[in-house]
């Protein structure tokens, strides 16, 4: 957890005209027979081009975000309010099946992303057939859908595709830090899927179509359901608060500021690795609140604890959220005052945190926190830093615990409707 907040604010209507209807199915099935969705998303079948832009205004809740641009949407893009979250295991090891299943997924997200079904929809297809599309999401809006793909170490390693020597050293393994819990089944994954949408149900049919077209080459490895963003979308507008009732995610990297963004979130060819210029790298952390224990600890420890008032969020000894915060009013083990660029020798991240429940642990405690995603440029500067300071003197840790843990290189945006998700890395 760290102090930051995400804002963008930048007009698209995301509208597609002139759709047409996709074609008859060439073979049945997405599995081991595999669907011609390429055919099915020709014409006008596919989402409108963004012109490098990623960002629509939160207040467009129906709209859809554009999917092609120069980065991958769902990074610097306006926050929207709901997550499923999928970590995937690649189950073949054929190097062109793996290829073939990017491009499969690539032309499905720019179907979903758009608001369309895949394929064929969810019905008027062949009867003896399973329908394309699982059809829950029939009738909804786009609801500001985007997917954000990412890979994981596992798909570098030597002797599977042929990648190893393509590995960016900024995607490292994250080392075990003091005080964490990693359940080895919430982490770790060869993909990673980021599905965000104002609407829970076409932020979930996304993720359920991806497993679909991805059965027998891919297998989810892990999962998360998320609600409650923990950043806010524009300046003006009120901070989400976390699951201990603070507004989390003050001091966020905006989405407009393009400046601190290509210094701490887009990857560039000059860091090392060509193929990832426009991207950047994610990691994603599920994280324990000891809800209980917090809930009977005194408001003026809580507040001693963020370095924050509970009720406006103001530093300490300040009357306004957003003022300049004096670390040094707050005590040692603040968690403002650890997490603040100034403590961390001016490291940033850009995070899109979400709060989960999931339901009880069996002992009547709530399995409830926060699932944090931050992007950076590159994890060596970003996240390992803060966290190390984090990890050993925050004053939160004793309410808080790391239960899952991934990291994920995250390639550039799909550029147009030929492209496709890991072109470059594969090129």
């Amino acid at each position: 957890m760290t102090d930051s907040e995400s804002v963008t604010v930048e007009e698209h209507d995301g509208a597609r005209e002139g759709a047409t209807a996709p074609s008859r199915r060439a073979v049945l099935g997405w599995g081991g027979a595999g669907l011609a969705l390429g055919a099915a998303a020709a014409g006008g079948a596919v989402a409108a081009f963004g012109g490098g832009s990623d960002v629509v205004p939160a207040a467009s809740a129906g709209a859809a975000v554009p999917f092609h641009g120069e980065h991958q949407a769902g990074i610097a893009s306006a926050v929207q309010d709901r997550l499923h979250f999928a970590a995937f295991d690649v189950k073949t090891k054929d190097r062109e099946e793996l290829i073939k299943l990017l491009k499969d997924w690539t032309e499905a997200a720019r179907l979903m992303t758009a608001g369309h079904p895949v394929g064929e929809g969810g019905f008027g297809g062949l009867p003896e057939a399973p329908p394309d599309d699982t059809g829950e999401a029939l009738g909804l809006k786009p609801s500001r859908l985007t997917l954000t793909i990412g890979f994981g170490p596992g798909l570098f390693a030597k002797d599977r595709f042929g990648l190893e020597d393509k590995r960016p050293e900024a995607l490292v393994d994250l080392e075990q830090f003091p005080g964490d819990n990693l359940d080895p089944a919430r982490s770790g994954g060869d993909l990673c899927v980021q599905a965000c949408a104002d609407d829970p149900q076409v932020a979930v049919h996304a993720i359920r179509q991806l497993a679909r077209i991805g059965f027998g080459k891919t297998a989810v490895r892990w999962s998360q359901l998320g609600f409650g963003k923990t950043s806010s979308t524009t300046p003006d507008a009120q901070t989400p608060r976390n699951m201990m009732g603070f507004k989390d995610g003050t001091r966020n990297i905006a989405g407009t500021d393009r400046a601190a963004l290509d210094e701490h979130v887009w990857a560039a060819a000059s860091d090392g690795s060509a193929w990832m210029a426009g991207g950047s790298y994610l990691v994603a952390r599920r994280i324990r609140m000891h809800i209980e224990s917090w809930d009977r600890t005194s408001l003026q420890e809580q507040e001693d604890v963020f370095g924050r008032d509970k009720g406006e969020g103001a530093p300490v000894g300040k009357s306004k959220e957003r003022d300049e915060p004096f670390l040094k009013a707050m005590k040692p083990e603040a968690h403002v005052r650890l997490a603040h660029p100034d403590s961390n020798n001016g490291a940033r991240i850009l995070r899109r945190g979400y709060s989960f429940t999931d339901g009880t642990d069996g002992l009547g405690r709530l399995d409830a926190g926060l699932f944090f995603l931050a992007y950076q440029r590159d994890v060596r500067k970003g996240f390992i830093p803060v966290q190390r300071n984090l990890s050993k003197n925050d004053a939160l840790n004793e309410y808080i615990q790391h239960v899952g843990s991934a990291v994920f290189a995250v390639p550039p945006g799909v550029r147009d409707k030929d492209d496709w998700w890991g072109r470059t890395l594969f090129a």
